[in-house]
């Protein structure tokens, strides 16, 4: 049948009937990861999403096992520094691009934006030299200092602040603020949602990245939250408990969940308000 013969009630509900079946497609992957993980080792194997005799015996496996709270810690202070870095940085050249008038501007941006279409796995191993020839690895600089700059936050930045007021700038070079002072104290605050989506992108995704990580970091107690929880479920650190792969992931899940549910408004304002859009 044609939806057009439906009629509207039925167009509505075939819709509506799509896209409820499109979310329990990516929804029950974490639901059954969700209840692995609390479940005993005798129905970890079972498709029901409600354990019937829930356990926290493999988030005990876990932390006995491997030292999971310490890759918590350096993922949370390396992914914070290079989200910070990141911010910092996009704001000054994105300002600089998109109310600054120097020879080359346009070109310089369309190079950036070149670097948005390069895919990052042709730049590891030159990348990887470098590290090695500045003596980076197995150092937290090493996953630090190539995230600092971010062709994305750039961009994001310079739509931004391309949509705020001259005038606005002016007043305030009139009142005596120079041009870090107009960036952090006038056009930043403003650009809340902005700074936001730059932040989750730069965060989630430096959280979610096992290559790098594996290719520069070898000590235990050097690695982030992913490689250690990849390493525990394909290394063999497991021993076969199911059920302590799920938690593990739990654990590295949650954050991320967290972060995106708390800023989910203010992420979409500054996908819109930078000009991006579904």
């Amino acid at each position: 049948m044609r939806p057009e013969r439906l009629g509207p009630l039925g167009r509505r509900v075939l819709f509506w009937g799509l896209l409820l079946l499109g979310a329990m497609s990516f929804i029950y992957p974490f639901l059954f990861m969700l209840s692995t993980a609390f479940k005993s080792p005798r129905e970890q194997f079972r498709l029901n999403l409600v354990p019937t005799e829930p356990t926290l015996a493999n988030f005990r496996a876990v932390f006995e096992q491997i030292p999971i709270s310490q890759a918590l810690l350096n993922s949370v202070l390396v992914y914070g520094t290079i989200t910070l870095s990141v911010l910092i940085f996009s704001s000054i050249v994105g300002y600089a691009l998109a109310r600054l008038e120097f020879r080359g501007r346009e070109f310089l941006f369309n190079i950036i934006l070149l670097t948005m279409m390069i895919p990052g796995q042709l730049l590891l191993i030159p990348l990887y030299l470098l590290i090695v020839w500045l003596g980076w690895t197995d150092n937290r600089l090493g996953l630090i200092v190539p995230g600092m700059m971010s062709a994305f936050g750039i961009f994001m930045f310079r739509q931004t602040f391309k949509t705020i007021p001259q005038d606005l700038i002016d007043a305030a070079r009139i009142d005596g603020a120079n041009e870090l002072t107009i960036i952090f104290r006038i056009l930043v605050p403003v650009s809340m949602p902005t700074v936001i989506t730059v932040g989750i992108f730069t965060f989630m995704g430096g959280w979610n990245d096992f290559l790098w990580p594996a290719i520069v970091i070898r000590e235990q107690h050097l690695m982030t939250l992913t490689q250690m929880v990849t390493l525990y479920a394909i290394g063999g650190q497991a021993g076969g408990q199911f059920g302590a792969v799920m938690a593990s992931s739990l654990i590295a899940v949650i954050p991320m969940v967290l972060v995106y549910v708390v800023f989910q408004k203010y992420y979409l304002q500054g996908l819109v308000s930078s000009g991006i859009k579904g």
